[in-house]
């Protein structure tokens, strides 16, 4: 009997040793399970592709980047989401993102959510997590966190991320906010656990930025789970040299930007940044094609309802 059950629990020893190799196999080098496997071993091919892509450049194009702020909308989700307790109230524009990117990451995780939330916005997508799923992709965590950027007073939108291969469907959507404090964009990613870029003194980029760091081969860091990070070649690090290609966005953004029903103006004109002599393969009819990445990136103008 004693000879039985060293044997059974040797037998559960080597599942138990089996399973912790696999587990740590899966973890990358900031411990968190890795979500792009195939990525990390295409890093250089993916900046290749950056550097031989012809670079932005002036065009005729016409467009301007607008957010449309609505008082009493941001009142109702600054009241439901208690915003207020999240940052202090005289705190700069990026400790305010960052608190409100933490925020959505560690409430709500990635999942290509088998059913789509009935309406998209910031107080309706909350409820879904509550009573459909818990869970949900890259674009609605990016709406969810614009409509609370916006509520809080930022200048904010969402980006989609977009790669240079056509038969590639993957695209990655993010945030961006505009901090006055250094006049320019900051990216910031509530999806995949959260993260944010910066230069090796700290300072967060904007995906323009991001791109040009490919590029030029100038270091910088990923802040997985919004922590300290280092310029090593990660997973995420790599999947964003993959997706910084070419750049979509709403030309104007608000509330209820993606809700129809819920919607009380037209949505606008989609705005697709490309590199010139590049085919934007998922432009559609009315949509705007740019290679003028000055006024993609440039600061946003600000109205109000």
């Amino acid at each position: 009997m004693k000879k039985f059950l060293k044997v059974i629990w040797g037998i559960f020893a080597v599942i138990g040793i089996l399973f912790t190799v696999c587990v740590l196999l899966l973890l990358d080098g900031n411990t968190s399970i890795s979500v792009y496997p195939s990525s990390k071993g295409r890093f250089d091919e993916y900046v290749e592709r950056l550097r031989t892509s012809e670079p932005f450049a002036k065009d005729t194009v016409s467009f301007e980047m607008k957010i449309i702020q609505d008082p009493v909308r941001a009142k109702e989700i600054l009241d439901y989401f208690q915003l207020d307790k999240l940052y202090d109230a005289d705190a700069d524009t990026w400790t305010k993102a960052l608190a409100i990117g933490k925020y959505v990451a560690s409430n709500i995780p990635h999942d290509n959510q088998e059913i789509e939330p009935e309406h998209r916005n910031a107080i309706d997508l909350w409820e879904y997590t509550k009573s459909v799923a818990p869970a949900f992709n890259c674009r609605l965590h990016s709406i969810l966190t614009f409509e609370l950027m916006l509520a809080a007073g930022l200048d904010a939108r969402y980006v989609t991320c977009m790669p240079g291969d056509e038969n590639d469907t993957d695209c990655h959507v993010v945030n961006e906010v505009w901090l006055p404090e250094l006049g320019k964009w900051a990216m910031i990613d509530s999806d995949m656990d959260g993260n944010y870029a910066s230069d090796l003194d700290g300072t967060p980029l904007s995906l323009r930025e991001i791109r040009e760091h490919y590029i030029s081969g100038e270091k910088m860091q990923y802040h997985p789970k919004f922590r300290k990070a280092t310029a090593k070649v990660s997973n995420h690090y790599a999947y964003m040299a993959k997706n910084t290609y070419w750049f979509s966005c709403w030309e104007t953004l608000s509330y209820y930007q993606e809700d129809r029903e819920k919607r009380e103006r037209e949505a606008g004109r989609y705005i697709h940044l490309v590199p010139p002599g590049f085919k934007a393969f998922l432009a559609g009819d009315g949509d705007i094609v740019t290679t003028d990445a000055d006024t993609f990136w440039a600061a946003p103008v600000r109205s109000s309802l």
